[in-house]
């Protein structure tokens, strides 16, 4: 069974339809890519998985309940990282915990453990502030996961499986600079599979989607559809320097020729 699933989506605003009869899935485990040129309406039907905003038609299902238009159910980060800058990283990752009736003491007491996975340890005490762009978007995405904790309603440990542990990332890399974002691809590689956090995030990069993904979405036309899938293959991430070969770059001339018919349409 699917753990994410979006069955014949259909939004509108007013007389404008933005997505037309999309539907998406994202399996345990996985990491899937939403591409598609600016207008499609990526972010639209991220609302609509996150239960921000309801669809026209269709319905989200989160292992296998259905959660259409219930805000919190799905952990969704926005592109920038938006921690509290009067608040230390600690209390910052923590805030889904508090917001979820947990106390102070026995939020920071949770979130602490996981300061070494996310690469963060140390910085526990400091300000936003105080941390490099990389460094920032670490402590968003444990947020992002903690989010995902309190969703499940349940008290977790370091190590635990987390059946509901899906994720939305809205252009997550989009502002650190080429070495920061190749080093936080193989790092977040690395601790989804600690944590057990399957993803679904949106890029406007290519190549990020290629050597990040294990299926690409692509949403072309206005309204946006799912015209498009693309699987990669999996042992892509035990071949070193992957986007120098020749099965990259025929990904890559697949997909901008995708991308390329639809702004000639």
């Amino acid at each position: 069974m699917d753990l994410l699933r979006a069955e014949h989506i259909t939004k509108r605003y007013g007389d404008r339809t933005i997505l037309k009869d999309v539907s998406v899935r994202l399996e345990e485990g996985e990491l899937v890519s939403l591409l598609g040129l600016s207008g499609s309406g990526k972010t639209t039907l991220f609302h609509v998985l996150s239960g921000l905003i309801p669809p026209e038609e269709g319905r989200v299902l989160l292992n296998g309940e259905d959660v259409t238009a219930k805000p919190g159910k799905v952990s969704y980060m926005l592109q920038k990282d938006l921690l509290l800058a009067h608040k230390k990283v600690i209390d910052n990752v923590a805030l889904p915990l508090l917001l979820a009736g947990r106390k102070k003491k026995e939020a920071r007491k949770e979130a602490a453990p996981y300061f070494e996975d996310f690469g963060l340890a140390g910085t526990e005490m400091l300000y936003p502030a105080q941390l490099s762009g990389g460094m920032r978007q670490r402590a968003a995405f444990l947020r992002t996961y903690l989010s995902a904790v309190a969703a499940s309603g349940e008290h977790r440990l370091k190590g635990a499986q987390m059946p509901s542990g899906a994720a939305l990332l809205d252009e997550p890399f989009s502002a650190l600079d080429t070495i920061t974002k190749s080093q936080m691809h193989d790092w977040y590689l690395d601790v989804m599979e600690k944590i057990s956090l399957s993803t679904l995030f949106i890029t406007h990069d290519i190549d990020e989607a290629i050597v990040l993904s294990d299926r690409i979405y692509i949403l072309t036309g206005s309204p946006g559809e799912i015209r498009d899938e693309i699987r990669i293959l999996p042992e892509r991430r035990e071949r070193r320097d992957f986007n120098m070969t020749g099965e990259f770059l025929a990904y890559k001339k697949q997909i901008r020729d995708i991308l390329e018919r639809q702004q000639t349409q």
